[in-house]
């Protein structure tokens, strides 16, 4: 059975796909990695990122945490300023 899982989306990634949040359906057991993947297909601009993180409930994750439809995942790009 499929999870949804909620994704918060920051700076470039919400100009990309035009919106502040996703969900994205994902199989039970599904890592960060496999998020990211899914999220690639369906927005291809977002694999032109390089140093893309990702949070899970407020701290960031490897590509192999596994994922809970209760966690809060964020996609957090690079930032720059001066």
């Amino acid at each position: 059975m499929a999870k949804k899982i909620s994704v918060l989306l920051f700076g470039i990634t919400r100009d990309i796909v035009g919106q502040d949040s996703v969900m994205c359906a994902l199989p039970q057991g599904s890592r960060v990695g496999d998020l990211l993947d899914t999220l690639k297909q369906q927005y291809p601009r977002l694999g032109d990122i390089r140093s893309l993180l990702v949070a899970v409930n407020s701290e960031y994750a490897e590509a192999d945490t596994i994922l809970s439809s209760k966690d809060e995942v964020a996609l957090i790009p690079p930032v720059s300023g001066g």
